[in-house]
């Protein structure tokens, strides 16, 4: 089946449509857009600039993807936004593209749910199997990594590096870089513990999560320097995925400090 284009929607001459595209009422599709196969726009959406749609994205009305960054240095470079395969983005999402100060790009992976009022700025870049509750807003430039989960009304300041399978609590505000698998919440943010509740869900096995829970205490307490607790862990670690991947979280050069434990070490629960 070719696309389905309701009569009130307006379609540019430049915009490519895949196979069984639908595009209900009211939508406006204009600039360099591509919509793949399947993608769903279920009307009143406004799409411009280079923007790629990956295959059966559905977005729900009143979405703004595309259009100029709320950046005062944009200059009109051509820079782009890419959304993923299967993705869900519900009423009044906004996504901005890259800019020359950035990657040029900002990227959406696959098999997102982006809630109600969602924002993501330009030049960030967000992994796949992300889930963002309503008003949940990022700043440009943040690197969001795979199965991350934020709750509601919170926001991530720009810059700030999210690892994956990390929980953010609603109605935070997070300024700093948050380990993969953590778990942070309140304004401004402190790392609570470990997201064993996502562990669980992902199906991570016990003997994993014991050895992340291990090695979380023993970067997160009050004995000799951040860097020796994580020289140590590596060396006591070695071998454990989890933990490996926290360390070179960590270790890994960041425009953002690290977010901790409040008032010294957290547990693990």
């Amino acid at each position: 089946m070719t696309a389905l284009i309701h009569p009130t929607a307006i379609v540019a001459e430049t915009v490519t449509l895949g196979e069984n595209v639908t595009i209900g009422p009211y939508c406006v599709v204009s600039g360099d857009v591509v919509l793949a196969d399947g993608v769903r726009l279920v009307s009143h959406v406004s799409l411009d600039g280079r923007t790629t749609v990956g295959p059966r994205t559905t977005i729900y009305p009143f979405s703004s993807i595309g259009h100029p960054p709320q950046d005062l240095k944009f200059e009109g470079e051509p820079s782009t936004v890419s959304i993923g395969a299967d993705c869900t983005l519900r009423e009044y999402v906004t996504i901005n593209p890259g800019t020359a100060g950035g990657g040029m790009e900002t990227v959406v992976g696959n098999n997102c749910l982006l809630m109600v009022g969602v924002h993501i700025a330009h030049d960030c870049r967000v992994g796949n199997h992300v889930v963002m509750a309503n008003q949940a807003s990022l700043a440009g430039h943040c690197i969001v990594d795979d199965y991350v989960r934020f709750g509601g009304i919170c926001g991530v300041h720009q810059f700030v590096r999210i690892g994956a399978h990390a929980f953010v609590g609603a109605m935070s505000f997070v300024e700093n870089d948050v380990i993969p698998y953590g778990s942070v919440l309140g304004n401004r943010a402190y790392l609570g513990g470990l997201n064993l509740v996502g562990l669980k869900r992902r199906k991570f096995d016990r003997e994993s999560i014991h050895a992340l829970r291990a090695a979380y205490r023993m970067i997160f307490s009050n004995e000799g320097t951040l860097r020796e607790r994580i020289e140590d862990a590596a060396e006591i670690f070695k071998g454990e995925k989890l933990v490996e991947e926290v360390i070179d979280f960590i270790r890994k050069p960041s425009e953002r400090a690290l977010c901790m434990p409040r008032n010294g070490v957290e547990t693990a629960e």
